[in-house]
């Protein structure tokens, strides 16, 4: 009876090994393939030739925030972490999250590089210094407004792709001899001031509206209105002609301070808005 029970024992054993379910294959790393669809934007990546000119342009230095929605596999980030800069990435696909995560910790650089899960539409970006983006020109003009309600100065740089109505201080295009085979241009915008409005001077008023950089108005001085022609705004600098005349100054909030060229030398102006 003993050794019955004990081959029995044995063919229980064996049959209860058999029947154990293979063990599962580990899932392999995710990998981002180019051209691969995201939730507004297909993914792809720029090469470390634009990603480097974008920087430059940007002139990203340790004092900036920079940040990039739909940042992907985080390569703008992190370049701009390398830099010295605090980086945030925006991306939707949790997956290139926490690829952006290990390669920002590969590179050395988690502590200046972060990323989080979030919809790139919703996301507050009012403290960035420096935008650094490749998206379509869709979602650059439905991101446009909030690009323009950043701090004037702010540098907003882009690979290829444009605000309608919204031209490019800068348009670099990158050498044949860079690793870009195509979408290979930079764009650089500078955020401008706000300085639509009318505005008094020592001497008469000035009426002034704008279109992104572009300043078009008039000025009035003794009853007499001159056009202002050659109007721009770089930031807070503003220059402009009128009546044969040309102005520069800064604008800051409600006040424009700097000189006006005239045939006897530059002469003190300034403007208050109204």
């Amino acid at each position: 009876m003993r050794a019955v029970v004990i081959c029995c024992s044995l063919f229980v054993l064996s049959t209860v090994a058999s029947a154990q379910p293979p063990a599962a294959p580990q899932a392999k790393p995710f990998e981002p393939v180019s051209g691969q669809a995201g939730k507004d934007v297909v993914w792809v990546p720029s090469p470390p030739d634009m990603v480097n000119k974008l920087m430059e342009l940007g002139q990203v230095t340790s004092k900036d925030f920079v940040i990039d929605l739909g940042s992907g596999d985080g390569r703008n980030v992190i370049a701009a972490a390398k830099l010295g800069a605090q980086a945030l990435g925006v991306e939707y696909n949790p997956d290139m999250v926490a690829l952006s995560r290990k390669l920002a910790q590969d590179a050395g650089v988690a502590d200046k590089a972060k990323f989080v899960e979030a919809d790139m539409y919703e996301y507050d970006i009012s403290k960035a210094t420096v935008m650094a983006l490749f998206l379509l020109p869709v979602n650059m003009n439905r991101l446009a407004p909030k690009f323009f309600n950043l701090a004037p100065g702010s540098r907003i740089v882009a690979n290829t792709f444009g605000i309608d109505g919204w031209e490019p201080d800068v348009r670099v295009t990158l050498p044949s001899t860079s690793e870009c085979e195509s979408w290979c241009e930079a764009l650089l915008w500078i955020v401008p001031a706000k300085i639509g409005g009318t505005w008094a001077m020592a001497n008469g008023t000035m009426a002034l509206t704008q279109e992104y950089q572009a300043v078009q108005g008039t000025i009035t001085i003794g009853g007499q209105s001159q056009t202002v022609v050659m109007g721009r705004l770089k930031g807070e600098e503003l220059t402009f002609t009128a009546g044969g005349l040309t102005y520069k100054g800064i604008a800051k909030g409600n006040t424009i301070t700097g000189s006006v060229t005239t045939p006897k030398g530059d002469l003190p102006w300034t403007a208050t808005r109204k």
